[in-house]
């Protein structure tokens, strides 16, 4: 079957340039295919995220701004690892918590992403929450831009349309809500199953901890 494979290259000298709070730039040189090359690229300790689905196949939203892009997106709750060996299923569970106020009685992993390979070692799995249960929440109880968070239910139809006509743009919205839309009867993996990318990562101290 056709599928993603790690490929070792021979890296030649690897300089961190920039060390910020989440994240690093790095710059490789490499050999690849008997061609030396040289990439900057930034390194990110990976990240998850959560569609929650309702009884009445709604999904669980959330509006928060955006500064790179200058927007406010529709999202669903999404949260970077605290740490390299963070488990994500409890990292999951806790954004989910925070962003919305609610808890899930089951996890399944609905899709994982490498959000842009070409220039960040970003990779997200987006898991698939059920069983929802509301708790006392307020999002004044958090900090900076997630103070502004507001929730809504959306139904599946009507989110699938905005995501096709550009409406919503956020990456883990668009990759999980639609991954979720086409699953069929297909059975969903393990909420503890096997990252790769990630675990890749961490085996060769690909990191940000390993370097910050």
């Amino acid at each position: 079957m056709l599928r993603d494979q790690r490929q070792e290259v021979e890296i030649l000298e690897s300089e961190v340039t920039y060390v910020g709070r989440v994240w690093a730039i790095v710059k490789d040189r490499f050999r690849l295919g008997g061609e030396e090359l040289v990439r900057d690229y930034l390194q990110h300790m990976g990240a998850v995220a959560v569609v929650a689905i309702d009884e009445q196949e709604r999904v669980l939203t959330i509006a928060q701004y955006r500064h790179p892009v200058g927007a406010r997106m529709i999202e669903i709750p999404a949260g970077l690892l605290d740490d390299f060996d963070e488990d994500p299923l409890e990292a999951a569970a806790r954004e989910l918590m925070e962003e919305s106020g609610y808890t899930a009685s089951r996890y399944e992993v609905l899709v994982d992403v490498c959000t842009t390979p070409g220039s960040s070692s970003e990779a997200i799995r987006i898991f698939l929450a059920t069983g929802l249960q509301a708790t006392s929440w307020s999002a004044q109880e958090l900090h900076g831009e997630e103070k502004e968070i507001t929730i809504q239910w959306v139904p599946l139809a009507q989110a699938v349309t905005s995501i096709l006509n550009g409406q919503w743009q956020s990456p883990t919205a668009v990759a999980g809500i639609l991954a979720y839309a086409a699953r069929g009867t297909r059975e969903l993996r393990a909420a503890d199953s096997p990252w790769e990318m990630r675990q890749n990562e961490i085996a060769t101290g690909r990191v940000f901890r390993q370097i910050s």
